[in-house]
């Protein structure tokens, strides 16, 4: 296998190793990413097996937001074409011995599973999980998740949260992992870069919120609530949005201080959780 050279790669801090063979074990942590019995980026396997629980990004803008976050990588795996669009990243000393599996398409794609477009994957452990009140203590704009267990709202909902000036992200029971690949996608590599935080106290982290300060509102469109624009001017605010359809529990609605809806037209009662996220994120941006 033989690469053009455009793009010097004799100062790069990782080593590139080139892979000719989709059974080479040394791939292993990027194999087979979309089968549920054997992905790597799972925490739990179905039949109790405990999984690999790897972080992976896709794609050279998630890669390098990987690179620049917590989350640090032990692998790459690319086309030669990526290797070269991220040669300044990988010069950066702390990749230093970082290998880089470089492959062409096809033998990624027998690799991974399916063709990758976005040509480079790249692979971290998880480091320790932030606390709830590691993440709250310098914020000003938190998200509170509770039964949120679909990853591409979770993904848009980190999405928003960075380009909306929200401080961290809390995830309270029955979400699903912040940290699935597809998730990661999503989130364009904020959910890497974004505090977050699982509750191991949940609804009673909402307590701690108000301890700190925290206006906590309750994102609903049923009875009780005010409009939007009315619950978000408090110092510190705390967002909390439930799944789709059912919603925040009563439990946790009855904790928190307000209960906030978006005003609606035409019979729609609702939007999607990452879209009313956005919207709150948007008004408390205002103030």
């Amino acid at each position: 296998m033989s690469f053009p050279d455009v793009v010097r790669l004799d100062d790069l801090a990782v080593d590139v190793v080139d892979i000719d063979d989709p059974a080479d074990p040394r791939v292993d942590d990027f194999r087979d990413l979309s089968s549920v019995d054997r992905r790597p980026d799972v925490v739990a396997l179905p039949g109790g097996v405990v999984g690999k629980g790897l972080v992976i990004a896709e794609g050279t803008l998630v890669t390098q937001r990987m690179a620049a976050s917590r989350f640090t990588p032990h692998a790459f795996f690319g086309v030669d074409r990526r290797l070269r669009e991220l040669a300044t990243d990988l010069r950066d000393p702390s990749l230093r011995g970082v290998p880089f599996y470089r492959a062409t398409a096809q033998v990624m794609a027998d690799t991974v599973g399916f063709h990758l477009n976005r040509g480079v994957l790249a692979a971290a452990h998880r480091p320790a999980e932030l606390s709830v009140a590691e993440v709250i203590a310098d914020a000003r704009t938190v998200a509170v998740l509770e039964g949120v267990n679909d990853h591409e709202n979770i993904g848009s909902v980190f999405r928003n949260a960075a380009g909306l000036s929200v401080d961290a992200v809390i995830f309270g029971a029955g979400c699903a992992d912040p940290l699935y690949r597809r998730c990661v996608r999503v989130s364009m590599g904020h959910a890497l870069l974004m505090p977050f935080a699982r509750s191991d106290d949940w609804p009673g982290d909402l307590d701690l919120l108000r301890d700190r300060g925290f206006t906590t509102v309750a994102l609903t469109p049923g009875t009780g609530s005010v409009p939007l624009a009315d619950a978000v001017s408090g110092d510190k605010v705390a967002f909390l949005l439930g799944a789709e359809g059912p919603g925040l529990t009563e439990e946790t609605m009855a904790r928190c201080d307000v209960r906030g809806r978006i005003p609606m037209s035409r019979g729609t009662d609702s939007l999607n959780v990452a879209t009313a996220a956005a919207v709150a994120f948007y008004e408390r941006s205002r103030i």
